[in-house]
């Protein structure tokens, strides 16, 4: 029953981490005057719509998943590139919201499953807006970063992004991914710590 029980509450926690940080690009994207995500019923926390089922297997057992990305159309705000900008870091800042709240509820929690799971989400909340902070396509890092990018590199940026996903793989496989990843994790950890 333990490896059961560890299994649902991973479950739980990933499934609500990766609601939350899609459901926030969703949301930026429409106050900022993008509808599309909305007209794709993308505007909700409702997992189900979120999800994908083989990259949240994928994340359970291997530890690299994903969930299905929301369709943002940036034409449709009145500042392509800040829009942008938000709209990759809202993710992130959704998860870390969720984060701050999970670790109050376990810190205030006097049963054990309570605890378990929010400590879990918290977690994962951590980790999701650490990871998607690199700055390697197509993660929301890239998003953030390739805004401040001078357009005489446009030439540059789209070969770096056409094999994104291949150096993301490498890093990932080779670990060279968490010379980025562990001092985003211990700042988003900093910032979690001053609200508990």
């Amino acid at each position: 029953m333990n490896l059961l029980s560890d299994i649902l509450v991973n479950l739980v926690a990933i499934a609500i981490a990766l609601s939350v940080h899609e459901f926030g690009h969703a949301l930026s994207a429409y106050l900022l005057g993008d509808n599309t995500a909305k007209a794709y019923g993308r505007l909700t926390l409702n997992p189900a719509k979120h999800v994908d089922p083989i990259g949240l297997i994928t994340l359970l057992i291997f530890h690299i998943g994903w969930a299905k990305p929301v369709p943002v159309n940036p034409n449709n705000f009145k500042n392509y590139k800040w829009g942008n900008v938000i709209v990759s870091l809202s993710g992130a800042i959704g998860n870390i919201i969720t984060a701050i709240i999970a670790l109050i509820i376990a810190k205030n929690s006097h049963m054990y499953a309570i605890y378990t799971i929010a400590s879990t989400t918290a977690a994962y909340n951590i980790a999701f807006a650490a990871f998607n902070l690199i700055p390697i396509p197509p993660l929301d890092g890239w998003g953030v970063v390739s805004a401040f990018i001078p357009l005489k590199w446009s030439e540059f940026v789209y070969k770096y992004e056409s094999y994104g996903q291949i150096i993301l793989l490498l890093a990932i496989f080779t670990g060279v991914y968490t010379i980025i990843y562990s001092p985003i994790y211990t700042a988003i950890v900093s910032i979690v710590g001053v609200f508990l």
